[in-house]
């Protein structure tokens, strides 16, 4: 295979929406939903930004197993239904893979503090 390319590729900060996913070891994080355990395998964590605004995470999905093995995804809203700060009540464990998947958000520009570091 043949292949050239031209040019040098910026990310802009104008982009509202960067998605940052991370793999994790499996068994150091369990979610609870009415009861029931899973384990979770991957966090897909969306961070947004609008019209120059600081950076936030907005959600994040959990890929993850239930008991029986099978897969399923859980959803958690981290902002307030105001979408001014961070939603009260998120585990500490979800900002935590937050604060992980801030890391590597980093290569491409985002910078972000965890809900009450700033």
């Amino acid at each position: 295979m043949s292949l050239s390319a031209t040019g040098d590729p910026v990310f802009l900060q104008d982009d509202t929406q960067v998605s940052v996913g991370i793999d994790l070891r499996p068994g150091t994080l369990t979610l609870t939903r009415n009861g029931e355990d899973f384990a979770v395998h991957h966090a897909l964590v969306e961070f947004a930004s609008a019209d120059g605004d600081p950076w936030a995470a907005q959600e994040v999905t959990f890929s993850a197993k239930g008991r029986d093995g099978k897969p399923v995804g859980i959803t958690v809203d981290l902002l307030n239904d105001s979408w001014d700060g961070p939603r009260t009540g998120v585990p500490e464990a979800v900002w935590k893979v937050v604060a992980l998947a801030a890391t590597s958000a980093g290569d491409v520009g985002i910078t972000y503090v965890p809900p009450g570091r700033a």
